[in-house]
Formats: C-alpha cells, sequence, structure tokens
C-alpha cells in the first residue's frame, strides 16, 4: 500500500492536492485496493457547491458502491472526464488521477485532515 507525503488524508480515504486555492481530490491506494476492480464513477457537476464532508460522487467496483466525499468545502471547478471512460485508471494510479478539482472556501478544512504519517497509522488500525 502505497501512502505519498504532501498530500492530506480524510477518514474515509481520500486525498487532497492543495495547489494555492484549489484543492485537487482523489482516492488512496488503500481505498481503490479494498474496493478492487473499479467499473464506474459518478463525478460531481462543475460549478456544484459543497460542504466538506457531503458526497459529491460515487464510486462502483465489483464489491461494493463506494459514495465519494470532498474532504474540503468549495466549488467544483474541474472534474476528471476521463474517468467516465476507463475508472479503472483509478486502481492503476489512485494519486495520478484525482476525481475533482474544487476551489477551496475554508482553507480551515485542512485542518481536520491528516498528514502521511498520521493516514499511515490510521490504516495499519482499520487493517487489524
Amino acid at each position: 500500500m502505497e501512502i505519498r507525503e504532501g498530500l492530506y488524508y480524510s477518514e474515509d480515504h481520500e486525498w487532497v492536492l492543495v495547489e494555492g486555492d484549489k484543492a485537487y481530490i482523489g482516492i488512496s491506494d488503500f481505498a481503490q485496493e479494498h474496493l478492487g476492480d473499479i467499473v464506474f464513477v459518478e463525478l460531481p457537476d462543475p460549478g456544484s457547491k459543497f460542504e466538506a464532508g457531503a458526497t459529491i460522487g460515487a464510486i462502483e467496483s465489483v464489491k461494493a458502491v463506494f459514495d465519494m466525499h470532498t474532504p474540503v468545502s468549495g466549488q467544483v471547478v474541474a472534474v476528471n472526464d476521463t474517468l467516465e471512460d476507463t475508472p479503472g485508471e483509478l486502481n492503476n494510479d489512485p494519486y495520478g488521477q484525482h476525481i475533482a478539482v474544487l476551489a477551496m472556501s475554508n482553507r480551515t478544512d485542512l485542518d481536520k485532515l491528516m498528514d502521511s504519517v498520521s493516514y499511515t497509522a490510521f490504516c495499519t488500525r482499520q487493517a487489524e
């Protein structure tokens, strides 16, 4: 299981990469491993506004359906349309495939997320 440094992580196994006021959101390697082969991704609509913790889409695998939550509040400014045709790319490269980009409206949401060290410990506890 890969956990990258420099990202923020949620307890729902989403990652956040912050660049300026933009938050790139995806799912962690831990999430994709537990989901298995991903067959469908429901993306949020650009322009939609969400509060941290809200469901912004869904990921369907051969095993389960996973609600995708946004770890930060903001407005969707872009989505990764390629996942509609090739959802399995989330299995191949979960950190190279963001699901959505939000213009953050509240940077303090980041204070509630984990760094890579804390997330590693969290995943270890969940795996036990």
